[in-house]
């Protein structure tokens, strides 16, 4: 297997248990309806712990786009790599999606609200906010990465490493996730959006377009920070790149600030899942 199939493979598997709990949590009839928050978090923790099991030896199982970009930020991945690696988690993102709606297919008819159907898809703010939810992405992912590289600085029995990175998601998820659902992933936000928009989906509504754009921008950012920071806190290496992933990452933020507003228009997300 290559490693642009690990990819595929492993994001797949992602989010065939991560999107496939959001829908047995939320959709009606399903034995899981309302597992709760708990649940949810354990079962996206134990998602990436399979996704790494199945392709860390191919790929790396990076299976998120922000943490192969905080990577090549970091020095540890060729950025001549970043767009094939980025594809593949796109494609096994959508793809995974598309397993999770056949096995749930009588379901989705039976559940009346259109904003829970995407949330099993895609994430959605509790409280829309631009600058509020935005930083809550780059701030949950700043955490994702960082904890990936003091993890893989620490010499674990082989096997552990996954079960590790798994526990990372689940406290990411418990303490940080409340505000956005932490996507702390473009793939795993943007892929099964796509699905959604894409799925026919009896009574699914809008895709939520107006916030794709904070579950990917936001995540790539954090992080990018999370390996800037983690190289001169653990390295004392200060670069270009540094400085320039924290302009960028203030910029952005003060666009947010200034030209986001509370976004009181969109659709309630309050019901969607991780």
């Amino acid at each position: 297997m290559t490693a642009f199939m690990g990819e595929v493979i492993g994001t797949m598997i992602l989010i065939i248990f991560g999107a496939g709990i959001g829908a047995g949590n939320t959709l009606k009839k399903s034995y899981a309806n309302n597992a709760g928050w708990i649940v949810i978090t354990i079962a996206w923790g134990l998602a990436v712990t399979m996704g790494v099991f199945a392709v860390g030896s191919i790929s790396g199982a990076h299976l998120n786009p922000a943490v192969t970009i905080g990577l090549a930020v970091n020095g540890d991945f060729a950025w001549a790599d970043v767009p094939a690696y980025i594809l593949a988690q796109m494609i096994g993102a959508i793809l995974g999606s598309f397993v999770v709606f056949l096995h749930y297919l009588p379901h989705w008819k039976e559940t009346p609200d259109p904003a829970a159907k995407l949330g099993v898809f895609s994430t959605g703010p509790a409280i829309p906010h631009t600058f509020s939810n935005l930083l809550s992405e780059i701030i949950g992912t700043f955490i994702l990465v960082l904890g990936l590289l003091f993890i893989g600085a620490n010499q674990f029995t082989e096997g552990l490493n996954p079960i590790a990175v798994g526990l990372l998601i689940v406290v990411i998820g418990m303490s940080l996730g409340g505000t956005t659902g932490y996507a702390i992933n473009p793939a795993r936000d943007l892929g099964p959006r796509i699905a959604h928009f894409l799925l026919p989906i009896p009574g699914k509504g809008g895709s939520n377009w107006g916030y794709s754009w904070i579950p990917v921008v936001g995540p790539i950012l954090g992080g990018s920070l999370g390996s800037v920071f983690y190289q001169y806190m653990y390295n004392g290496k200060v670069n270009a790149m540094t400085w320039s992933v924290i302009s960028i990452t203030i910029v952005i933020l003060l666009l947010a600030y200034l030209f986001g507003k509370k976004q009181s228009g969109e659709m309630d997300q309050s019901k969607a899942v991780a």
